[in-house]
């Protein structure tokens, strides 16, 4: 299959990266923050997570950013809504986009959010009905697609069984997320085309973290069948606050800047991207953990 003409990026620094910061990252900076990601091109930015502030107390302002924002047309800004009261916040400040996660790993899904998959899915259906009753999408990940921290290997038949019940339900799309980064080439574009078979590959995304440095060689092995919907995080900020060692997401300048080599289009500026993450990692008391925006960072100096 060849590869795709163009590809959505989702954007997930602001919440999947922020949200494993130590300290908590000031409102200004967020908004600063997804502000140039938008004016970099971006056309959906995950903005926050209304979850509880006691576990994830890096986006208890996520109600504050989302107005705050200079909410440009023609992006999408989602948050991470984990039950009925993340939902109906997320509804009280306009979001046109919610996401939901849960795991291919029983022993990841207990650990994380206490209790079984079959549970979690249980929990989003109210969640789902009601998002799409008031018009709102719904995107969907499956955590530990290619590994687990606690069990070890994941069977590929769970992701499928879960991506399905997932789309099931409602949602428009589902992330194949290696949320430890220790997936390879190969056993990425497996289990991806495994779930692509079952709901489609209008409907299949991926979530590569970099911990083993494979996150642009699973996207490469994605991109070859077609999948056409990738995450990634400026700066490469995130983690995994479940999984220890966990380092960050696929950078999103590496990631633009692949695609820019292959010829596919993203409608992505890479100069305002990686000033984007200059900023931010500036603010965190860093330097991007993106190579092609230290590269970039060097020319300027």
């Amino acid at each position: 299959m060849a590869r795709p003409a163009s590809v959505r990026i989702v954007e997930v620094g602001p919440r999947d990266g922020l949200q494993n910061e130590p300290g908590i990252v000031p409102l200004d900076a967020k908004v600063a923050l997804i502000d140039a990601l938008a004016d970099a091109g971006l056309k959906m930015i995950e903005a926050g997570s209304f979850v509880s502030p006691k576990w994830v107390p890096q986006m208890a302002d996520t109600a504050e950013v989302l107005g705050a924002i200079n909410r440009r047309a023609g992006v999408r800004y989602t948050v991470l809504a984990p039950n009925l009261k993340g939902l109906e916040l997320a509804l009280a400040c306009g979001i046109e986009e919610v996401a939901v996660f849960t795991a291919a790993s029983e022993a990841f899904t207990s650990k994380n959010i206490n209790c079984t998959i079959a549970e979690s899915l249980e929990r989003f259906t109210p969640l789902i009905d009601l998002a799409r009753a008031r018009g709102v999408a719904v995107r969907g990940y499956v955590s530990c697609a290619l590994g687990c921290p606690y069990q070890g290997e994941v069977p590929v038949a769970k992701v499928v069984e879960v991506s399905e019940a997932l789309t099931a339900m409602g949602c428009y799309e589902v992330s194949v997320s290696d949320t430890i980064g220790v997936g390879t080439p190969d056993k990425a574009q497996a289990v991806t085309s495994a779930v692509a078979e079952r709901i489609g590959l209008e409907r299949t995304a991926i979530h590569f973290h970099d911990t083993y440095g494979q996150a642009l060689a699973n996207v490469l092995a994605c991109l070859d069948i077609g999948v056409a919907s990738v995450d990634s995080a400026v700066a490469g900020l995130g983690g995994c606050p479940y999984a220890k060692g966990a380092s960050g997401n696929l950078a999103t300048e590496d990631l633009v800047y692949m695609l820019n080599g292959l010829g596919i289009e993203t409608g992505v500026d890479l100069d305002r991207l990686a000033a984007a993450g200059r900023a931010i990692t500036a603010a965190l008391g860093r330097t991007p953990a993106s190579k092609v925006a230290q590269a970039l960072a060097a020319k300027c100096a």
